[in-house]
């Protein structure tokens, strides 16, 4: 399996050294905090996505070489690719998005979400929580001053039929943690690799060597156990209790006939296992459609490799298919479904790239300008909000924050996005500091 890195050398499996990958991926600091209290600041709004797949290119993928390209620039400027046209009259892609340009009529392509985060952890932790980091985050950070995305859906949404509420295949985004609500909101990991043939999700079946009838009598000592009375009075803050937490959660996923469905990719016909592409991200979103299926709120699909500082146009004609090819492929399965009005699909990563090529054939980070792709959640197809200068340098029209994107989500999902939370010390916190949703995304 390739693991991708960034241009500070940190990998994927980084996220295991800073104990941020344990069950449920996140480590016991957070997890031994309290579940925060929660205040309604009015009415929810309409729930148009039960569910939420965010395809996170990790590393900050160019607007140039995907949905901004910019062909009137200088050479230095717009890069080895041609724009192609798309389904939709006057929109034009990149020429390695030839898929998602067939059905451009389904999307929707902000290109002026700009913010002040140059650095991978600073934009990460902007795009994926809504917040701005509170000091400067370096490229290895993995931060979390504030809920993401998916834990927040878990907060608010909820498991179901003993799956969690937030997945993130293949890791945990480097803030796609839970803050202060708790490390039960942190995400599922599902670090393994579908495309092979031995795929076995963890916690998911008994470990080799045990059988049910040994399982159970384990479980009637445990419970035994758990009914002594505990000795100290101050034991709610017991931090056996959050493992006993896990613990139950682990037990009905083994016993949950709706998990044992969802990862069994074995039983999708071949036809649409190639369709999806027999390589790693092909499958892991072709799980990611049966999560939705099954009911979970949030899906992750974490998916490294694209800070590209040099070799841009080398690395791009070899990856830019494959993810082309899978992400259409997952917004028309979900659509020939009747899936994809309840399930928003966002394609993005923490900024975009410099505008002039560098001496190494790359391009650096710029997060003055970036494209974000959206579909499904009933949002408008077909259509381009905002817009970069003609060199693609900065957005000029329909100027747009990460706030304004992660309110959007929000209310995709039924959720406040100025619902105010509190912390375990009764600190209250915004969701998001501005909740203005872009409009163009509601019908």
């Amino acid at each position: 399996m390739t693991i991708y890195r960034n241009c500070n050398g940190i990998t994927r499996r980084n996220v295991i050294q800073l104990g941020l990958n344990g069950f449920m991926g996140m480590g016991m600091a957070q997890g031994l905090l309290r579940r925060a209290l929660a205040a309604d600041s009015g009415a929810a709004p309409k729930m148009e996505a039960k569910s939420c797949i965010l395809i996170w290119l990790d590393g900050g993928p160019s607007h140039y070489e995907t949905f901004d390209p910019k062909p009137l620039a200088p050479r230095e400027v717009r890069g080895e690719f041609d724009p192609i046209s798309t389904k939709v009259t006057g929109i034009f892609f990149s020429q390695h998005l030839t898929r998602l340009a067939s059905i451009a009529d389904k999307l929707a392509v902000v290109r002026s979400i700009c913010h002040n985060q140059t650095i991978h952890g600073g934009g990460n932790h902007y795009m994926i929580t809504g917040a701005p980091p509170r000091v400067p985050v370096g490229c290895g950070a993995y931060v979390s001053f504030h809920p993401s995305l998916g834990s927040v859906t878990a907060h608010t949404r909820g498991n179901k039929d003993g799956l969690p509420a937030y997945f993130s295949i293949p890791s945990m985004t480097r803030s796609g943690g839970p803050s202060f609500l708790g490390a039960q909101y942190a995400p599922f990991v599902v670090p393994d690799d579908p495309n092979q043939s031995s795929f076995r999700v963890r916690d998911v079946a008994l470990p080799s060597g045990i059988t049910d009838e040994r399982f159970v009598r384990r479980e009637n000592i445990r419970s035994r156990v758990d009914r002594l009375q505990r000795i100290n009075a101050a034991a709610a803050a017991d931090p056996v209790r959050v493992l006993d937490e896990y613990h139950e959660q682990s037990k009905h996923l083994m016993q949950s006939q709706q998990a044992q469905a969802a990862f069994a990719l074995n039983k999708e016909p071949d036809t649409v296992r190639d369709r999806y592409g027999r390589n790693t991200f092909g499958q892991r979103a072709l799980l990611a459609r049966r999560l939705v299926e099954a009911g979970v709120p949030f899906i992750t699909l974490n998916e490294g490799g694209w800070d590209h500082h040099g070799q841009i146009f080398k690395a791009l004609n070899e990856r830019l298919p494959q993810i082309d090819n899978t992400v259409a492929t997952l917004i028309e399965d979900l659509n020939e479904r009747g899936l994809l009005d309840s399930t928003l699909v966002l394609l993005l990563g923490e900024f975009g790239r410099t505008p002039k090529v560098n001496v190494d054939a790359g391009r650096d980070h710029w997060s003055q300008s970036m494209s974000v792709m959206l579909a499904g959640a009933q949002i408008p197809g077909g259509q381009i909000i905002g817009a970069t200068d003609r060199a693609g340098y900065n957005a000029v029209d329909r100027v747009l924050s990460p706030e304004n994107f992660v309110s959007s989500v929000y209310k995709k999902l039924g959720i406040l996005p100025d619902k105010v939370l509190y912390t375990p010390q009764g600190r209250p916190t915004h969701l998001v500091s501005d909740p203005t949703p872009i409009s163009e995304l509601f019908a």
